[in-house]
């Protein structure tokens, strides 16, 4: 995470990508039970660039580009669906410009899954044996299943990286717009801030990747300290009620914060229920729990409560 505007927030997909690969990699070896797998991701126009590595006795495959088209992975990306071969360096239905790295690494019989996202290529997964065996429909569905949910965790983090923008201003540009206490700045556009902020929380929880997870979580936290350094919260939002005042901290746990989160976008206990895997009655606890630690006597005290404190932007 680096700076950005005031706040110091900067989302980096590439870490996480190198993450969520190494994992999908991992669940590609186990389910089908070829010992080495390697892939990687888009790394400009019509090229994936292989940049990780498992079960491999040697480094030749790192940093290759596959273009388009070219070798195994090329031409499952091209078609868009999955491809295997029984003999890496004999066969005839591929082109040829990687032998040499494969027969490097001692490969012969390989398979290779294209990972999909909005219907473009994002990268390729690839399995393979030091022998040649014919793989069937059991690895190759194995293979696609990792694939798949590779292509999940790259929605994740293509969804937190459309939500941060929304929430946080380009480089270079001024901080977080200022909060409606401030008597400055657009109130429709930290409506929106506050509502990214929400679903940020909402998807966080949804994240696997722990690394992920807690960029996605201290953005929060900086885009609800900004609103508390700028004056956001207590009358401004229209009622006034809870004993929270700014710099205090309440006390909230995560999970409360992210009930509180999901209410001040104005959903419902059961939508609030649906967004974070909670039952209703759950909400409601923690929804008591939050009042009573902030002092508010409703849902809509314990919204103001919380950003006079800076839980909440």
């Amino acid at each position: 995470m680096g700076g950005t505007g005031g706040i110091g927030v900067q989302f980096e997909p590439a870490a996480n990508d190198s993450a969520d690969v190494r994992a999908a990699l991992s669940r590609l070896r186990r389910a089908t039970g070829l010992p080495v797998a390697f892939g990687g991701l888009l790394a400009g126009t019509g090229r994936y660039r292989i940049n990780e590595l498992a079960g491999t006795e040697t480094t030749v495959l790192h940093g290759l580009d596959i273009a388009q088209g070219n070798g195994l992975g090329g031409k499952a990306a091209t078609l868009c669906r999955p491809l295997a071969v029984t003999d890496y360096g004999a066969s005839s239905v591929i082109s040829h410009e990687y032998d040499a790295a494969v027969a490097a690494e001692g490969l012969r019989s390989v398979l290779a899954v294209p990972v999909i996202v909005r219907r473009r290529v994002r990268g390729v997964l690839y399995g393979a044996l030091r022998r040649p065996v014919r793989l069937g429909d059991r690895p190759l569905s194995a293979a696609v299943e990792a694939a798949r949910e590779l292509e999940q965790a790259l929605v994740l983090q293509d969804e937190a990286a459309r939500l941060l923008a929304e929430a946080l201003p380009p480089a270079g540009a001024r901080e977080v717009p200022p909060g409606p206490g401030a008597g400055a700045g657009d109130p429709a556009r930290w409506e929106e801030v506050r509502e990214a902020h929400g679903e940020l929380r909402a998807l966080a929880q949804r994240v696997g990747d722990p690394v992920l997870r807690r960029e996605l979580l201290a953005a929060c936290g900086r885009l609800a300290a900004a609103s508390s350094r700028r004056g956001g919260g207590g009358g401004a939002d229209g009622a006034e009620g809870g004993t929270g005042s700014a710099g205090v901290d309440p006390g909230l746990s995560p999970r409360e914060v992210d009930v509180l989160a999901c209410v001040a976008s104005g959903a419902t206990n059961a939508v609030v229920a649906e967004r974070l895997g909670l039952r209703p009655e759950t909400v409601k606890s923690y929804l008591r729990s939050c009042m009573r630690k902030l002092g508010a006597h409703s849902r809509l005290q314990a919204v103001v409560a919380a950003r006079r404190v800076g839980v909440l932007p």
